[in-house]
């Protein structure tokens, strides 16, 4: 499936169920909701949530937690399309470093929409992590 622009119907199902996400996220303690769906090879649509917690290291991202759906779903290595960020941050809000690593793991190649109630922009993965590093590329 081909995400060419912003202007692409294929974003509108992604940023329905990110949104839906985003209204569930758990975030009692920055109060910073993030919501996120990500597209599979077979068309199915997963979204997840930042869950918070006290002890800010063990929190988890809205992507994270929608590549873990994904994979309990079955995505594998290869499968992973497309995915939309959203937040009603003032500026848009990318994967963290630790987000963008995980999902080098599942796509070289990855459009990800990134949005807010004001503006969308999309970037590729490649371009927000250059030179990822995956054990897909080592030798066995």
């Amino acid at each position: 499936m081909a995400f060419p622009d912003l202007q692409s119907e294929h974003w509108e199902p992604l940023l329905v169920a990110a949104w839906a996400a985003w209204a569930r996220a758990y975030a009692p303690y920055s109060g910073f909701r993030v919501g996120a769906a990500l597209l599979a090879a077979d068309g199915s649509v997963v979204a997840g949530c930042n869950v918070e917690n006290a002890a800010y290291p063990v929190s988890l991202c809205a992507e994270r937690t929608a590549v873990c759906a994904a994979v309990s779903r079955g995505l594998r290595v290869g499968e992973l399309q497309a995915l939309v960020v959203v937040t009603e941050s003032e500026v848009l809000t990318p994967p963290c470093g630790a987000c963008r690593q995980v999902l080098a793991e599942f796509a070289d190649e990855l459009p990800i929409l990134l949005a807010n109630r004001r503006e969308r922009a999309v970037y590729q993965l490649a371009a927000l992590l250059p030179h990822a590093f995956t054990g897909r590329h080592l030798a066995p």
